[in-house]
């Protein structure tokens, strides 16, 4: 089971991070992989395909990124 994000931990000011986004990357990072297989898990359990699941996920992407944009 993926470790949840709540126990990750932030690098601090102190340890040679340049800037408050680097610090926070691997979390970001680790976040968004955990909730893409809980989206991919769920909709596998709902009947759906990993690749209908994926094309989905996409799409949700591409409309936050750009606003209107909805298919």
């Amino acid at each position: 089971m993926p470790i949840s994000a709540s126990h990750q931990q932030v690098a601090p000011p102190n340890d040679h991070i340049l800037t408050a986004r680097e610090a926070l990357e691997p979390l970001f990072l680790k976040i968004e992989e955990e909730a893409e297989v809980r989206m991919i898990a769920a909709a596998v359990r709902a009947g759906w395909s990993p690749q209908d699941a994926m094309a989905a996920i996409d799409g949700l992407r591409r409309d936050e990124l750009i606003p209107g944009s909805e298919h």
